[in-house]
């Protein structure tokens, strides 16, 4: 059974940024093939909701890595996924 997704604005937010950042940096190209990234990784989380490691910060949160320099949180509730945020892993982590 698949958990259905939903973004929180500051995932969306954290997203834009994250990407406008990576585009300047590596290009469109790049960008689309982290998209890809997330749109499979959405696919498997929702099939499979605890495939990605509990985040340190928080034991009801899991960090999906998508690339060396990009993740994304996520909680798992008893009714859907919420995408909590995206992450530049180059940052000091949140305390």
């Amino acid at each position: 059974m698949s958990l259905p997704i939903r973004f929180s604005p500051e995932s969306e937010e954290t997203f834009q940024a994250l990407t406008l950042q990576l585009a300047e940096r590596w290009g469109d190209a790049f960008v689309a093939k982290l998209k890809a990234k997330v749109a499979k990784s959405l696919k498997a989380i929702s099939k499979n909701p605890f495939l990605y490691a509990v985040a340190d910060e928080d034991r009801d949160v899991r960090k999906c890595v998508l690339h060396g320099n990009c993740s994304m949180f996520y909680k798992v509730t008893e009714h859907q996924i919420m995408i909590l945020y995206f992450w530049d892993n180059r940052q000091e982590p949140i305390l």
